[in-house]
């Protein structure tokens, strides 16, 4: 008798359906987020009750589901299997293997709506989540346990961000996930062909709820990837998550609480969807020593129309997140890539992150741009002759712009992001024209690694300015500008429409 385990159940009957919703009477105990089986493999959710009937969300639907159907309910939550194995693997939000690799081995199961970590088992972000991307990593540093919202409007480069970062996460010890909601299968596949030409899923796994998977899905996938995270994190493991995208969840839980007769406010959204999203963004977090120091960040991603920022979800995720990137379409059709505002963009976390290095080295960096903004903007009246000195300032500014530049898929190492920046600011780029500056930039990882490899490893190494590693980069830099200049077919003389029409980074 000692080893019969006895489970509570009740037994409802289905009344009406509204689309994915089910509603269900008979039931005399309720919890919301409880698990719903209606037999064939088809499960569902409480995601509301009143004294007459259970509303239930349908997850997965296998057999239609018709009025007067059996409903079983069990006192037990909707949970999601975690552990090692899904590492390398691309799966529904119902756990269920999307790449035909067979099914996975589970660790044990974790509930997908925990408490999230109060104040007093985390500490303040200190550790630099290296992104690889120049201009977030030198002017929007990004820490270990922040919540940075990437937004702008369609195409302009938003998931980007989040794959970039992904990419320069190898051999750094922390576990990505990217979690794709009510994506076309296309913009899937792609996202997969990338992880498998950078080897990316060694260290990371894809949730994805498809556009056309069934609104239950679409609504839980954020949830399950958190909860994923949440099994390394306690292992006192660094995780990565990119949200792509908040917009296609507020608009599929905008559909289910319509269908659930929820009273519409402003857009049409219900009253608790600034409570549904920063729920999910407080799990987001860096423990303290004691639980083991591990951290979650998320990138969560909110499409915007016609840049309006003051519409309902990007405004409420503005307020509840650590900063913003906003992505211009007008500098992205300009060719300006990454096309970040730098005038809209910030981190609240600050420099406090950065590598010390960087951080002397990029200080200057945005009031140096917004002065050459300045300068340009009057140059492109050319009323009169300018000076040396403009033409100097505008040179350089176009060489800043040009720096800040960076093509996707290409994440650049923070000790190279150190040499370049280290140039700049001694002004060692000044006599390269703007294409010898690309030439420059996509080159000098080689360079350095034959001239010099122990260079590089001694800055990540120190991770600030020591007078030998100012040496050894002065000495690097020096010969690379000067064999950059000896492949000069000829020299031309700096027009002041090189560095006029130069793209630039912020309105």
């Amino acid at each position: 008798m000692s080893g019969i385990q006895l489970q509570y159940t009740e037994v409802g009957t289905v009344k009406a359906m509204r689309g994915c919703i089910v509603l269900v009477r008979g039931f005399r105990n309720c919890i919301n987020g409880q698990l719903i089986k209606f037999g064939y493999g088809t499960i569902g959710m409480i995601v509301g009750f009143n004294e007459q009937e259970a509303q239930v969300l349908v997850i997965k639907e296998t057999d239609k589901i018709k009025t007067g159907d059996r409903a079983v309910a069990s006192i037990e939550p909707f949970e999601t299997p975690v552990g090692e194995k899904f590492i390398g693997r691309i799966i529904s939000p119902l756990a269920e293997p999307l790449d035909g690799l067979g099914p996975i081995e589970f660790e044990k199961k974790m509930a997908i709506f925990p408490e999230s970590p109060p104040i007093l088992v985390r500490q303040p972000l200190k550790k630099t989540l290296e992104t690889g991307i120049k201009v977030l990593d030198a002017m929007i540093p990004i820490g270990f346990g922040q919540r940075e919202l990437v937004m702008g409007d369609k195409s302009t480069g938003k998931t980007t961000f989040v794959t970039d970062t992904i990419l320069n996460q190898k051999n750094t010890g922390v576990i990505c996930i990217y979690c794709g909601i009510g994506k076309p299968r296309s913009a899937l596949a792609k996202i997969v062909q990338l992880f498998k030409d950078h080897d990316c899923f060694k260290y990371s796994l894809i949730v994805s709820a498809g556009a056309s998977a069934p609104p239950g899905q679409q609504y839980l996938s954020p949830y399950v990837a958190c909860s994923i995270a949440e099994y390394f994190l306690h292992q006192g493991k660094n995780v990565f998550i990119g949200f792509d995208d908040f917009t296609k969840h507020a608009w599929c839980y905008r559909e289910i609480s319509l269908l659930l007769g929820r009273p519409p406010g402003r857009d049409s959204y219900p009253g608790d969807i600034f409570y549904l999203h920063s729920k999910m963004i407080e799990r987001a977090c860096y423990l303290d020593e004691k639980r083991g120091g591990g951290s979650i960040t998320f990138f969560p991603i909110v499409e915007i129309l016609e840049g309006d920022l003051t519409a309902f979800v990007p405004s409420n995720l503005v307020s509840m997140t650590d900063g913003q990137i906003y992505l211009s379409s007008a500098l992205f059709g300009e060719g300006q890539k990454p096309a970040l505002d730098l005038g809209l963009s910030v981190s609240r976390v600050g420099s406090k992150v950065q590598w010390n290095a960087i951080k002397n080295l990029s200080g200057p960096l945005r009031l140096e741009y917004l002065q050459y903004r300045e300068l340009l903007r009057i140059s492109k009246l050319k009323t009169s002759g300018h000076s040396d000195e403009t033409l100097e300032k505008l040179k350089r500014g176009a060489i800043l712009t040009e720096i800040l530049r960076q093509d996707k898929d290409k994440p650049v190492p923070q000790e190279v992001q150190v040499i370049i920046f280290y140039a700049f600011n001694k002004k060692m780029m000044n006599e390269l024209s703007i294409p010898e500056v690309r030439v420059f930039q996509e080159e000098l990882y080689d360079y350095a690694n034959k001239i010099d490899p122990g260079l590089l490893k001694l800055i990540r190494e120190k991770r600030k300015l020591e007078p030998e590693i100012e040496k050894g980069i002065t000495t690097l830099v020096t010969g690379y500008v000067q064999e950059i200049l000896g492949r000069r077919v000829k020299e031309e003389p700096d027009k002041l429409d090189d560095y006029v029409d130069a793209p630039v980074m912020a309105k």
